[in-house]
């Protein structure tokens, strides 16, 4: 018998349950990552994301070595890459975490599920996270992020035994020494299978994708990278935390900068939770203990976030209030829609801060929280796009894509919720609030001032209001508050200490779902 630990956006080796039980079992113990070309090839998908996912395989296969088993890598379909193990290894158990991921990994997900039960094999799947699977009542969800957040984390384990055989790869048929990539039941994409030494069945970034953003400027995957962030981040001057995260020249030092390896699993959630808990105890300065509350709400909205799509996967594609379908045009572009769609992605809307914004993302694959929803604010409101193609634009350059979040975000930020109302980020304002003296945007603007820098690509104010106009008249709508009120009930916020409430209600500042507390311009 053999147990095969399945890595997905979970790529550690400590606090991992699936590797624990699988390794207590006695076991041999195979860990396996798949390069799948369905999520590979899908429009939210980029070489960053790639060239980070290597950096942190390449840290993990050396834990696990240390362990006693290697990484195994393939690249295939999932189901292929299960068939080809089961002819050459027989009957196995599939342990992984839960995934809650893009349409493309729900998918895979249950092709899986499928392909196994149907041949009476077991897949053990564990919570990763603060996100509950088949949650029946929003109100319990936040105890029990609370108590995944306070049970112990899980120690890397002592040893791992390794699979029976080792050096061999698995090809076409199943036959061993077969260096190239086979067909396997008859499917047209092949298997490449072995393990890991130098990840080659893993894609070269820079040879298959484009878009990979200046590698002295992108933070680096691995856990190790992760734990450095932590560290530092514990030991920075948490005073400036909550104020320090709203510009973009201060939030790349006073932010915690651990995203990326939240999305791509290096840490755990319940790691740093605990971690901040750990430092909060022991600090008696009141700024530094707030910034440490501070940056536990975040780890708490991360989960509350993702459990949405958790709850309901189709809202990646579609409003999850339906009174705003047919809102904006939800259909190809026409040519007006993708020019201003264009200027927006190229960073040449003629708003410095916003392209400047555009243009920091595009080099560096990270942008602060502020920022990214005046982007999104600005596609939906003034150049009035649909949030699904800005959305894909900004999943392939985020290194830290984690699709729980980001289609939500783009879901408030483009008012489709009912239930919180997304403010209209005025440009100007902004620049005068977050970089008055202009700093950032000659950084990253160099042709500011000149000839080759366009002007406004719209009128923002008109158009602006006329975006809000439209939205209101979609709240207004009969029928649109029940709506609203069916929304909320599946996934507005409740505050973890207080008792739960039915019904929609005013927001706070304190709110994760209340980021902006009004549908009005943020000039007003």
């Amino acid at each position: 018998m053999l147990n095969i630990v399945w890595f997905k956006r979970d790529l550690r080796a400590v606090d991992h349950a699936p590797l624990a039980r699988a390794a207590a079992a006695g076991v041999p113990v195979l860990p396996l990552w798949i390069a799948e070309p369905a999520l590979l090839d899908a429009p939210d998908a980029s070489a960053r994301h790639l060239g980070f996912v290597r950096e942190c395989l390449h840290e993990l296969d050396a834990a696990l070595a240390a362990l006693g088993s290697r990484l195994w890598t393939a690249q295939g379909d999932a189901c292929a890459v299960l068939a080809a193990l089961h002819r050459r290894f027989g009957d196995f158990e599939l342990l992984s975490h839960e995934e809650t991921g893009n349409a493309a990994s729900y998918a895979r997900d249950r092709a899986v599920g499928v392909w196994m039960r149907a041949r009476g094999l077991r897949w053990t799947e564990v919570p990763a996270n603060g996100v509950v699977r088949r949650l029946d009542d929003r109100d319990r969800w936040s105890a029990a992020w609370m108590a995944r957040m306070q049970a112990p984390t899980c120690a890397a384990p002592g040893a791992l035994r390794p699979p029976p055989t080792g050096g061999s790869r698995l090809g076409q048929g199943g036959h061993e020494g077969h260096e190239g990539p086979g067909r396997l039941d008859g499917r047209s994409r092949g298997v490449d299978i072995g393990p890991a030494p130098g990840l080659a069945a893993v894609p070269d970034p820079a040879t298959r994708y484009p878009g990979e953003p200046d590698a002295r400027l992108r933070q680096r995957g691995g856990r190790s990278e992760a734990i450095a962030c932590l560290e530092r981040f514990l030991d920075a001057p948490l005073a400036r935390y909550r104020a320090g995260m709203a510009s973009p020249l201060t939030a790349p030092d006073d932010c915690s900068r651990l995203s990326p390896h939240l999305a791509l699993g290096t840490v755990s959630v319940r790691e740093l939770a605990q971690a901040t808990w750990a430092v909060r105890r022991g600090e008696t300065d009141p700024a530094r203990r707030a910034g440490l509350k501070s940056f536990e709400s975040r780890l708490h909205w991360h989960c509350h976030f993702i459990q949405k799509l958790e709850s309901e996967p189709a809202i990646e594609h579609r409003n999850p209030h339906r009174g705003f379908d047919g809102l904006r045009n939800e259909g190809e572009l026409d040519p007006a829609e993708r020019a201003r769609l264009a200027a927006w992605r190229d960073g040449r809307t003629g708003w410095p801060i916003v392209d400047a914004c555009m243009r920091m993302l595009d080099a560096t694959g990270w942008l602060n929280f502020r920022m990214r929803a005046m982007l999104v604010s600005v596609a939906a409101y003034p150049l009035w796009l649909h949030w699904r193609e800005p959305g894909l634009v900004l999943a392939r350059r985020f290194v830290d894509y984690e699709p729980g979040i980001h289609w939500p975000q783009l879901h408030m930020q483009s008012g489709v919720t009912g239930i919180n109302a997304t403010r209209v980020y005025s440009p100007a304002r902004q620049q005068h609030d977050q970089d008055p003296e202009g700093r950032f945007v000659r950084a990253w603007l160099p042709e500011l001032g000149t000839a080759d820098y366009p002007p406004p690509i719209v009128d923002w104010a008109s158009a602006a209001r006329e975006a809000r106009d439209r939205v209101w008249a979609a709240r207004r709508a009969p029928g649109a508050q029940r709506v609203a009120q069916q929304v909320w009930s599946r996934h507005g916020s409740r505050h973890p200490q207080r008792e739960p409430v039915r019904r929609p209600r005013a927001r706070t500042a304190s709110d994760p779902d209340a980021r902006q507390l009004a549908l009005g311009f943020d000039d007003e």
